[in-house]
């Protein structure tokens, strides 16, 4: 039997890690604190104190999931 609740979400997979590079790659540090108004992103910003910092604070990390899937959209289109 298919796993329906996993295919049709676009996060399922993607690790932390993955999104944050990505998103880095794409917009740097300096814009990504702009979108997202988090410490780790705009003081010394670094993929291990935003992994970190993400992992413990789940309403930061949605709002940079919610900023990799308008990534992903803007991708695709």
């Amino acid at each position: 039997m298919e796993n329906t609740e996993h295919k049709n979400n676009p996060l399922h997979g993607v690790k932390l890690l993955q999104i944050i590079e990505e998103l880095e790659a794409e917009y740097g540090w300096e814009m990504l604190s702009t979108f997202i108004d988090i410490r780790c992103f705009s003081y010394d910003p670094s993929v291990n104190s935003s992994l970190k910092f993400l992992r413990k604070t789940p309403w930061a990390r949605a709002k940079v999931e919610t900023l990799y899937l308008v990534m992903l959209r803007k991708q695709q289109a």
